[in-house]
Order: C-alpha cells, then structure tokens, then sequence
C-alpha cells in the first residue's frame, strides 16, 4: 500500500464537515487517518498522522457492521468505550475517566467526553482510502509508519509504551471512583 494518501493527504476533513448531512464520509469499508494541528501530548508532534482505524473491523468468525463513516463520526462525537481513539486522547489530554452505567464501561463522563469532542473539533482531521479488506492495510501500514496512538500490532513505536502505562493508569484510578451516571 501507498502510505502516501495517507501520510500527506490532499485533504483533511473537520469534525463539522464529517459530521454534516449529508456527510462526505463514504458508507463503505476502508482505512482512515488522523492528523492533529495541536498535539496531545507534549512527547508528540502536532501536525501530522498520529493515528490510523479500519472499518470494519475483522474479527476471526466475522467482520462488524461498521464502515468508515459511522467509525469516523463515531471518533467525532462519541465515547471512549466505543472509540479507542478517544480513549487515548483522553488519556493524553489529563481528562478523568470514570465508570458509568452499570460500572462496566469507561468513559470520561458527560463533561468529559463533551471536552474531548470540542478538543478534537478544535484539532483533529480526518482523511481515508476506501478498501473491501481494511484490516490488510492496516497490518501492512503499521510497521512502515511512526503512529504513535496505535497500540495495535505497533510494539516497535517508543511512544506505545507510555501511552499503554497511561491508559493502564486511568483504568485503575476509574476502577477506585464511584460510579457516574
């Protein structure tokens, strides 16, 4: 694959755009890239690709129903225990994550998750290649790149560790919290 359209897009798209109706996201399988104007960490460069996600994803007895404009508005307005995009951003960014509901899923709250959202509105932009089986270029574009917010099959980034020690960190500390509605 040609880690090109990916690493230096001809566009980058805002979460308003994306988020529009209609949304220019394509309702189909592919491969997205996220680039920040502000980085998340001061460990990490603003400007660049820190990130990429499949849609759908490929499980071994199947494959989601997601596509890449559900996944891609999903990062944009939803939770960090759907998107483990936000879930890493959050952490990064020092928000408190917490147990809601039933005390099972993990999220930065209402405030939370409406500070990342604002946060990633305010930085974040979006870019993608359509393709039937995402998760293959994924695989094969992961080694050639430095993306240090994927954890996935990317031991080899330095950052991976102390992002995983985060996340790790904000888990234990929700696990002694109350739970939040």
């Amino acid at each position: 694959m040609d880690a090109t359209a990916l690493l230096t897009p001809d566009r980058l798209w805002s979460a308003q755009e994306v988020l529009a109706r209609p949304s220019p996201v394509p309702p189909v399988a592919g491969i997205c890239g996220w680039h920040f104007r502000s980085a998340p960490h001061p460990e990490l460069q603003a400007g660049r690709l820190l990130y990429v996600g499949i849609a759908p994803r490929h499980m071994t007895n199947r494959t989601s129903t997601q596509n890449l404009r559900t996944r891609v508005r999903y990062h944009y307005r939803g939770n960090a225990a759907g998107s483990t995009l936000r879930f890493s951003l959050g952490c990064l960014l020092g928000l408190e994550l917490r147990r809601v509901g039933s005390g099972e899923r993990l999220t930065f709250g209402k405030a939370g998750e409406a500070t990342l959202s604002e946060w990633m509105a305010d930085n974040a932009g979006v870019c993608w290649i359509e393709h039937e089986e995402p998760w293959i270029l994924k695989s094969s574009f992961i080694p050639q790149c430095d993306l240090p917010l994927n954890l996935d099959q990317n031991d080899h980034n330095t950052f991976c560790d102390r992002l995983k020690q985060l996340r790790a960190q904000a888990r234990d500390r929700a696990r002694e919290l109350p739970v939040t509605e």
